[in-house]
């Protein structure tokens, strides 16, 4: 157990979501881990499954190294670069339902210096 538990850790955050969605999957063994690959994949299935494992994984590298504003504020100077006005990029962020108030206030105020 102690050997499995080392494993999913390594994972770091996408190793517990993997792990969550192997447990509410409601079968065991190999069901469970197609299951929730292609839970995790949606339309794509399973290898849509894989890729968004290792897109978390490098999400949460990056969050861990960076910081969520860092990251954020970065995000949004690339869509500076795209093109995207400063309007647009506010509106997206207040009607992003995942993004704290205190982040939106941040982010909000990052936009508006930006010029």
């Amino acid at each position: 157990m102690d050997k499995l538990v080392s494993e999913i850790a390594s994972l770091g955050v996408p190793g517990l979501i993997f792990l969550f969605l192997i447990a509410v999957s409601g079968y065991a063994g190999a069901a469970a881990i197609t299951t929730a690959l292609a839970t995790l994949g949606g339309p794509f299935g399973m290898i849509g499954g894989v890729g968004v494992l290792l897109l978390l994984t490098k999400i949460s590298k990056g969050i861990t190294k960076y910081g969520v504003d860092e990251l954020a504020k970065s995000v949004v100077k690339k869509m500076i670069e795209e093109g995207k006005t400063q309007e647009s990029i506010i509106k997206e962020v207040e009607n992003f339902p995942l993004i704290s108030s205190d982040l939106k206030k941040k982010l909000r105020k990052f936009v508006e210096g930006q010029q």
